[in-house]
């Protein structure tokens, strides 16, 4: 029996220590992305924690594991968010980087998992979410251009720029960020 308490105990313990991290298989495109966006060699993550009663008036809930102060020497430069988001059959990571006036300064794609629909990886489809603010609402095929083959996946992103647009918004408003 104690020994099966042990176990519990571990796994627990596991779980506590590892939930507010960003995963492996990101945190090293996160690094990059940050060091190269903001010019800085080292930099701190911060978790942005939001209260389940705040929660709840947020449009894209905050998890304590998605948005990030970016610190520079005490110092918070930017946030940076990270996401999943639907493709036509399976979910892409992606990161939005703002800068400390709230504007985004980049958005990546991170891991992209389908066959078709990679094209909204690209340097030159990202760049046109570039200097949104929280007061910006993007259509698709208006404000952002459409991709051939890529219609779920691009449709997708703008929609969730979108929501994060509005998260953030609120989250100014209400001096959470």
């Amino acid at each position: 029996m104690n020994f099966k308490l042990a176990y519990i105990f571990i796994f627990l313990i596991s779980i506590g220590l590892f939930s507010f991290q960003i995963p492996n298989n990101v945190k090293k495109k996160v690094t990059k992305e940050i060091k190269t966006a903001f010019e800085v060699a080292t930099f701190s993550l911060e978790a942005v924690t939001i209260s389940d009663k705040d929660n709840q008036a947020l449009p894209l809930k905050i998890t304590g594991k998605n948005l990030y102060k970016v610190i520079v020497q005490h110092n918070t430069i930017g946030y940076a968010f990270i996401d999943k988001a639907p493709s036509k059959t399976d979910q892409f990571d992606y990161l939005v980087l703002f800068d400390k006036n709230l504007i985004i300064k980049k958005a990546k794609i991170l891991i992209y998992r389908e066959d078709y629909g990679g094209e909204i990886g690209s340097k030159r489809w990202l760049k046109q979410f570039i200097g949104k603010k929280e007061s910006d609402t993007l259509r698709y095929k208006k404000d952002i251009i459409a991709i051939s083959g890529a219609t779920i996946s691009a449709t997708s992103m703008t929609k969730a720029v979108n929501t994060l647009l509005k998260t953030i918004a609120i989250l100014h408003q209400n001096h959470t960020i």
